[in-house]
């Protein structure tokens, strides 16, 4: 889940590769996957979409016990709001999601109300504030 995701585990990225515009997506999942390389697109075995994946410096090292990579992988579901904006979650996110607009190489990423799937307040509006969760 993103909220178990630390800054050190994620402290060797040196991009994060978008596999379609994020610009429409509320929020996306991210987890962290073992994988073979520190860069390239990883396999995907989950349903649904992988949205991103990030890319690791020359300088992260493998596991010792298993040889792998520890990378975050970003993805939807085929219930998620992008697919079913009167679904399961016409409010609120799956644990693991995120706002894909704050995430960055390094940067774990947060919930914000538009993640969430609530409107900003008038009053935020007015103000141009937009509060993480």
């Amino acid at each position: 889940m993103s909220s178990l995701i630390t800054e050190d585990e994620i402290s060797h990225e040196t991009e994060l590769v978008w596999l379609e515009d994020i610009g429409p997506l509320d929020y996306v999942r991210q987890s962290l996957d073992r994988l073979p390389t520190r860069g390239g697109k990883p396999a995907y075995h989950r349903d649904g979409r992988m949205v991103g994946y990030a890319r690791l410096s020359p300088r992260a090292k493998a596991s010792r016990s298993s040889g792998t990579f520890r990378r975050r992988v970003f993805w939807l579901l085929p219930h998620d709001r992008d697919a079913e904006p009167e679904g399961l979650y016409t409010k609120g996110a799956p644990a693991e999601a995120v706002d894909p607009r704050t995430l960055d190489a390094r940067v774990r990423g947060y919930k914000t109300e538009r993640s969430e799937g609530g409107p900003p307040s008038i009053a935020m509006r007015e103000l141009g504030i937009t509060l993480p969760l």
